[in-house]
């Protein structure tokens, strides 16, 4: 192991060993500038979204229209199935 280790030391370093860190830190560095620059694509098509829709929502008003009963005590619906079922 000695020997392999003094093989080792009298070898010159290839080049693009000395570059492997910049290269490194420059990725991590795109990495965090895209993650940065997606977070603010998507809180702005939060607000666009946002703002579509309170802007549609108000332009377009609608009456209000009240909702059926939503019991099973409520009168029976004609597709029901117990109705549907029912021969008489």
């Amino acid at each position: 192991m000695d020997e392999e280790l003094r093989i080792l030391s009298r070898i010159d370093l290839p080049p693009a060993l000395d570059a492997l860190d910049d290269r490194v830190l420059g990725a991590l560095a795109a990495r965090r500038r895209e993650s940065v620059a997606i977070g603010r694509l998507m809180a702005l098509a939060a607000v666009v979204s946002l703002g579509g829709g309170v802007i549609a929502g108000s332009a377009f008003p609608e009456p209000a229209v009240a909702a059926g009963p939503l019991s099973p005590f409520g009168p029976a619906s004609a597709l029901a199935p117990s109705t549907l079922l029912d021969v008489e």
